[in-house]
């Protein structure tokens, strides 16, 4: 509780030491946002976030220090709960350091606690009228879709990729920032959720069409020029690895005009600059509205410096992307785009 203590954007509301304590309190507190425990005396940690999502809607961060095989069975189990994120719970907060962790956890919390849970029910909104827009034919004609995101990307994935055909005509990678012990659950969980089979990508592992291939923890990946995916150790870029910005630029660099990029909510910049390279060999590229995202930082500031034909709610990016691929009209809200 020292981090939320002595960070001034935070206020404690309470601290309980069980979930049924948190259960009778939330309905009075009403947080902005709840650290959530997994291992707690009696109910656990994600029972409560079950039935705190179902009855109480709060944005929940699962703070976990299960680590090894059971990171996978955390993850999976956080997710389809309904918590936001997971994070792993620090094994020491001294020194320098600790005091970089404490931050960093400490702004996750601060982010959620700005996070409307009544957005999620926007994806199941009808599609918008785009008021002020106009409709055009637009053929785009790719040979891979990369996607990327960070806070908040799970749910926006499993719209997307949710919303794609079984038959879906293109390879797709993508970047999830989060912590290297949960991507493993992230994957199995995704892949749960959509049609489309979804993998952990493997060094050399072929890009095949209708398959999404999931860049692993602290690794890079970038696609390769015989079709292939290829992972790097190489130094962290904007503070991530695995970076969207890798990916991106890489798609840019093997495909050209034949890329696909979609970037959708998150906090900071990763991201823009590769989806731009996309934009500029010709590719056609996609970022996730306001309107939806949990974060629009990456979206944001994509649309600022001009990297992005198009901006919409998550809910329409896939019919968008299947419309185009199949030649028929599309709203724009950039005459030069595509």
């Amino acid at each position: 509780m020292r981090v939320v203590a002595d960070d001034p954007r935070l206020e404690l509301a309470e601290a309980v030491e069980t979930a049924e304590e948190a259960l009778r309190l939330v309905p009075r507190l009403r947080p902005d946002v709840i650290s959530m425990d997994i291992c707690l005396p009696g109910m656990d940690g994600l029972e409560a976030t079950r039935q705190i999502m179902a009855h109480f809607p709060t944005p929940i961060v699962i703070v976990s220090d299960t680590l090894g095989g059971q990171a996978t069975h955390v993850s999976m189990n956080a997710l389809r709960s309904g918590a936001l994120t997971v994070i792993e719970k620090p094994q020491g907060l001294t020194g320098s350091a600790g005091a970089v962790v404490a931050q960093g956890i400490a702004t996750q919390l601060y982010i959620m606690s700005q996070v409307p849970v009544i957005r999620r029910r926007l994806m199941q909104a009808e599609p918008s009228r785009h008021k002020g827009m106009w409709s055009r034919p637009l053929a785009i004609h790719p040979r891979i879709l990369a996607m990327a995101a960070s806070t908040g990307g799970p749910t926006a994935f499993a719209r997307v990729l949710g919303d794609l055909p079984p038959d879906f005509a293109l390879p797709v990678v993508l970047v999830q920032h989060m912590g290297q012990s949960f991507m493993e659950g992230f994957a199995r969980w995704l892949d749960q959720q959509v049609a489309l089979p979804v993998r952990i990508a493997q060094h050399g592992m072929p890009l095949e069409r209708g398959q999404v291939l999931v860049a692993p923890g602290n690794r890079h990946m970038t696609v390769g020029t015989r079709g292939e995916v290829l992972l790097h150790d190489s130094a962290p870029v904007q503070g991530q690895r695995p970076s969207a910005d890798v990916l991106f630029s890489s798609v840019a660099k093997v495909f050209g005009a034949d890329g696909l990029g979609v970037l959708l909510t998150g906090m900071g910049e990763d991201g823009v600059e590769g989806l731009g390279r996309i934009r500029a060999r010709g590719g056609y590229t996609v970022v996730e509205d306001r309107s939806t995202a949990v974060i629009h930082g990456m979206p944001g500031a994509a649309e600022r410096v001009g990297a992005a034909c198009i901006s919409l709610p998550v809910h329409e990016i896939a019919p968008h992307i299947l419309r185009a691929m199949a030649g028929g009209p599309v709203p724009s809200q950039d005459p030069l785009a595509g």
